[in-house]
């Protein structure tokens, strides 16, 4: 079962060895491979639709590579903060834009977490689209074509989704550009409404032609579903923050919703396996929670690095923050200023594994690390017996946990997200549109569902406790709640970010669809600036150096600074200061979607056509 596995997710087929594309202008040549001896029956048209898989679904990616990878190094959010100067956003306008590759997962913008200025598999899409229709057809029964013609459909649609998610509004390709038409070749931008409309179109058509079942991690009906809730809910949500158009939110958050319920209506899924264990694993093939996963095993030579950046010992030059600590409820299910267990206003590791909620000891070291620039080091995705191999007195970690050997399975997308998005388009839907409210009985489907898991063995011994149910009637009051924002979506939110912590759908996603990218403005609070509460000398002694001195730092509760002078060890309890780190410059709307290239735009006026700029570029 497992070789299967590697051929969906690793093999490049020879029919798509073609050259790539570089953006609309340079496309691949229809090959003979693919139209005269091809499209013959099912394995054919399967092993086309294979080249799909390692670009969407990437992962861990292999090697080194980072690209769309969830980890420390790369992760852009309000949840981390690195040493020196935060990562700046772009503010001019880029040569070009275009890339100049179609390699799996090689279009990539991290600063949007989504594709360049790409139509590449956009193009394959159709061409599947097309043969499917004018080749394949006769060769196929009704079911088959239907079937194969929903898996073309979603591939097109979940990569227009992407596009719009980056660009906001972009051309609109429904067949195959001939060489000769330039006028549709070097169309102008569609509006993102009517873009995401056919997306719509293509979606409906996934749900209701596609298989149920086709084999163990092929797309199938669930599957599909997971992928349409995460983009409509993107989609809806992002029209409604953003005040562009409301008739199409609630179009978009419905179909989010229904999508949402296939897969939580199916049976096929459940909460069934502790936190850690979804990214911890050798193995997925028997977690109920995950959908789809990408297989590694060193025998076949794929493996990834995202264990070893999570080792322990492997320094993390971005670190987790106190602003994000600080959003882990208490085992209570209240936020720490009102929560009334033990030790809930300490902020120091060893109080905050046994007084929060289980994901932080699942996320978080349960010692300070100085491997972290904050302290609070993260190892979501390594198992807990990495413990055993941190410290100048434990042995080296084995090779499985260094460099690019890492084998451990990666959960592409997985039930919580699913219920997640259903709640939120359900909460959204009541709050702006009319929709039915929220029950106590949906609360229970989605978050209370997750906050039930099962607790691992060893999170038990140190105490660790499940989080108390979110009660509707009795909604955590918490004092750092945005006043435009309900009780109840500022908990889904919270869920959220705690939840998908370093995965997709990223946080950075989060923000810009809720036009909340303010909080990348780490002037905002001091928070962002902040780890753990250490006291040094005991837990980080190694630190009081001569070369610290005048570096290392805390921070008192009333916000006074102590620095390290050589002698006031002593003193050096309190906030664990990052060092050197300061905000990055001011920015504004611009960076909810990204701008085109110059060249790109030059391109199209040489040929006597225009390429309309992004908004507020």
């Amino acid at each position: 079962m497992k070789k299967t596995i590697y051929f969906i997710f690793l093999l490049v087929p020879l029919l798509l060895s073609y050259s790539c594309d570089n953006g609309v202008l340079e496309r691949p040549p229809l090959t003979t491979i693919v139209d005269d001896n091809f499209w013959r029956n099912e394995t054919d048209i399967r092993l086309y639709a294979n080249g799909f898989y390692e670009n969407f679904f990437i992962g861990y990616n292999t090697g080194t590579s980072l690209n769309y990878v969830p980890c420390p190094l790369m992760d852009l959010s309000d949840n981390i903060t690195e040493d020196g100067i935060q990562v700046n956003f772009e503010d001019i306008v880029p040569t070009s834009r275009a890339s100049a590759s179609g390699g799996a997962g090689a279009s990539y913008l991290r600063q949007y977490e989504g594709p360049t200025w790409n139509f590449h598999w956009i193009r394959r899409a159709n061409i599947f689209i097309e043969r499917l229709e004018n080749l394949a057809k006769p060769n196929l029964s009704d079911e088959a074509f239907k079937h194969w013609m929903a898996v073309a459909k979603f591939f097109r649609g979940l990569e227009y989704s992407r596009l719009v998610s980056v660009f906001g509004d972009v051309p609109y390709f429904d067949r195959v550009v001939e060489d000769n038409d330039f006028d549709y070749m070097y169309k102008d931008r569609d509006d993102r409404g009517v873009v995401m409309d056919q997306v719509y179109e293509d979606f409906k058509y996934v749900l209701d032609n596609i298989r149920v079942n086709d084999g163990k991690q092929m797309l199938n009906r669930y599957i599909t579903a997971a992928f349409i809730s995460r983009h409509m809910l993107f989609e809806g949500t992002f029209l409604h923050y953003h005040s562009i158009d409301e008739m199409r939110s609630k179009k978009y958050l419905t179909f989010a919703q229904e999508a949402a319920e296939i897969v939580m209506n199916s049976g096929q899924y459940k909460f069934s396996s502790d936190y850690k264990s979804i990214f911890a694993s050798e193995s997925l093939d028997n977690n109920e929670e995950v959908l789809l996963w990408r297989t590694y095993d060193e025998t076949l030579e794929v493996m990834h690095s995202i264990l070893a950046r999570q080792n322990g010992s492997q320094g993390q030059r971005r670190g987790a923050n106190l602003d994000f600590i600080k959003s882990y409820l208490c085992v209570d299910g209240k936020p720490w200023q009102n929560s009334t267990i033990a030790n809930a206003s300490s902020f120091s590791i060893k109080d905050l594994v046994i007084s929060r909620d289980s994901r932080f000891e699942a996320t978080i070291m349960d010692i300070p690390n100085r491997a972290s620039v904050s302290s609070f080091y993260i190892y979501k995705n390594a198992p807990r017996d990495i413990y055993n191999y941190v410290g100048s007195d434990k042995p080296s970690p084995p090779i499985k946990y260094t460099l690019a050997f890492n084998t451990t399975d990666a959960p592409i997308i997985r039930l919580a997200e699913v219920v997640l998005n259903w709640i939120e388009a359900k909460a959204v839907l009541a709050e702006a549109h009319g929709g039915s409210p929220v029950t106590q009985d949906d609360l229970n489907k989605s978050i209370n569902a997750i906050r039930n898991r099962p607790l691992a063995s060893e999170a038990i011994e140190k105490g660790v406790k499940k989080t108390a149910p979110l009660q509707l009637s009795s909604l955590p009051n918490d004092p750092e709640r945005d006043a435009d924002v309900s009780p109840l979506m500022w908990e889904i939110r919270r869920e959220r970010r705690v939840e998908f912590f370093l995965e997709y759908p990223k946080r950075i996603h989060d923000l810009r669809r809720w036009k909340k990218m303010e909080y990348m403005n780490f002037d905002r609070k001091p928070d962002y600036f902040l780890g753990p509460w250490v006291n040094i000398s005991s837990e980080l002694p190694e630190l009081l150096t001569k070369g610290n001195v005048n570096v290392l730092s805390v921070q008192k509760q009333d916000g006074t600074t102590i620095t390290y002078n050589g002698s006031n060890a002593s003193q050096m309890v309190g906030f664990f200061v990052i060092q050197s780190a300061t905000n990055r410059q001011p920015f504004g709307d611009e960076v909810y979607m990204a701008p085109i290239g110059e060249r790109q735009i030059t391109e199209y006026q040489e040929l006597g056509y225009t390429l309309t700029q992004t908004i507020n570029w």
